[in-house]
């Protein structure tokens, strides 16, 4: 079960998250618990490490008060004194580590990657002790584990990938025996460790793919997401209000609409999942009697072509000319290699006769990037761009899908378009201004019928009597 931000963000949200656990534990079940940081700290904990090194100690060390003063607050009022009493000093001992760490790093003037996992990794380690304290007085036998001994990685910092074998062997270890003892062990989402000890973390979302490791490593009879919306939607509920929530949707479903900007999922989230065949829940800790959204390897029917909406902005075009070269052998070797070589994922490729247009989610590296492809075409970049993606069971199936597609949204200028590369996913690239509009006239003519085996139907009645 792996509890999001808002679902430690305060004492109430640690009540409600504990009787959520509370609840599986009387149905027989054993649990196991992920926790995020709670919510904003990671932001914070980032910006104090960004204020070190700068060389602003008063800064850093500034924002690092606020969070003891946040952390110790919520933590007497979710636990009864003597508890309380007890579990401060090793807080306070966090955050002392801590405030040695960023004014080690204003010191020298130099914030590395490693050093920034260091700091972000306090967010999840001091949530999961409380919540494992607050578990331990509601008789649930809350069990401390510090996921740095078991989500082993390599020394990517600020990405760093899991080793699986390893993982699986320390989760055995460490983690069953408590499981065995009848305790409820609660550890900490998004961080890990290298093979030296050395901490890592598994970048932004990574608490979603933490649970997914740790129900694949323990063959565990189901994942649990649990978060403040009621599972997977139709589409972001704050672009239409009368979004669904879809009941049941595929491992591959699912896993595009975390890449291309669903923000329920972390894009890896699946993965071991899926290796396992293991079923995941996205739920809502607001409302758990909600049954959320049901993740599995087959697909459920569905008589609509879609089943969900899913929006990803801030990208960029880089448009890359060379007519001599183009269909030469090579020219698109030559031309991934550079992205390779930054280390730069892309999300949609288009060619023509004489262009490559492609698309990337990150400016960090651009300006490197451009240099070198400069050497071998014409460059154009073109930024503020959005892309659009349907998916849905077997697209390519449906007549005239993309007629219809199109059709909807003829007052929306579209600048590249993909398909052929899945049978599950049809996107388009527009200007971020118009993503609104765009989706809200794709949902209005997709979802105007929704099959009522697959959609939550029901809980659109409300919204469509208030209209």
């Amino acid at each position: 079960m792996k509890f999001g931000g808002t679902s430690v963000e305060d004492a109430k949200a640690i009540e409600r998250t504990a009787a959520v656990v509370g609840g599986r534990r009387k149905r027989g079940l054993e649990t196991v618990v992920v926790v995020s940081a709670m919510a904003k700290v990671t932001d914070q904990l980032l910006a104090a490490a960004s204020a070190a090194g700068r060389g602003d100690k008063a800064g850093a060390l500034a924002i690092s008060a606020r969070l003891r003063h946040r952390h110790i607050d919520t933590t007497a009022e979710l636990l009864e004194n003597g508890r309380f009493v007890a579990i401060q000093p090793a807080l306070n001992l966090e955050f002392d580590s801590l405030d040695d760490l960023l004014r080690g790093i204003a010191a020298v003037g130099e914030l590395t990657p490693r050093t920034n996992d260091l700091v972000v990794s306090f967010g999840e380690r001091l949530s999961s002790k409380i919540v494992a304290e607050a578990f331990e007085q509601r008789g649930m036998n809350g069990a401390h584990v510090d996921a740095r001994t078991c989500v082993i990685t390599d020394s990517n910092y600020g990405k760093a990938a899991p080793l699986e074998d390893e993982i699986e062997k320390k989760l055995t270890e460490l983690v069953l025996p408590l499981i065995v003892a009848g305790k409820t062990p609660v550890m900490g989402g998004f961080i890990g460790s290298n093979v030296e000890g050395i901490t890592t973390t598994l970048g932004r979302g990574g608490s979603d793919y933490t649970a997914a490791l740790v129900g694949g490593g323990l063959h565990a009879g189901a994942i649990e997401i649990w978060t403040d919306v009621n599972g997977i939607m139709t589409t972001d509920p704050r672009i239409c209000p009368d979004a669904l929530r879809v009941k049941a949707i595929s491992f591959e479903e699912a896993a595009e609409l975390a890449y291309f900007g669903a923000k329920v999922l972390h894009p890896a989230t699946i993965l071991p999942a899926v290796q396992k065949s293991i079923p995941v829940w996205v739920l809502n800790s607001r409302n758990a009697e909600n049954e959320g959204t049901k993740i599995t390897a087959v697909a459920a029917k569905c008589k609509n072509p879609f089943k969900s909406i899913a929006a990803k902005k801030r990208l960029t075009i880089i448009d890359i000319v060379a007519s001599r070269m183009l269909m030469s052998h090579g020219y698109l070797k030559a031309v991934f290699d550079v992205f390779d070589k930054y280390k730069c994922a892309i999300d949609m490729v288009s060619t023509s006769e004489v262009s490559i247009s492609l698309t990337v989610d990150s400016n960090e590296r651009l300006p490197e990037i451009c240099s070198e492809l400069a050497k071998i075409a014409d460059v154009k970049l073109e930024g503020h761009k959005a892309l659009v993606c349907l998916v849905g069971e077997d697209i390519r199936g449906h007549n005239g899908i993309a007629g219809q597609v199109f059709s909807a949204i003829s007052h929306v200028n579209v600048r590249m378009i993909s398909q052929g590369a899945s049978e599950i996913n049809m996107s388009f690239m527009i200007d971020e201004e118009d993503v609104d509009e765009a989706v809200r006239s794709l949902h209005g003519y997709f979802f105007a019928n929704p099959d009522e085996t697959v959609f939550d139907v029901a809980a659109r009645v409300p919204v469509e009597s208030k209209v």
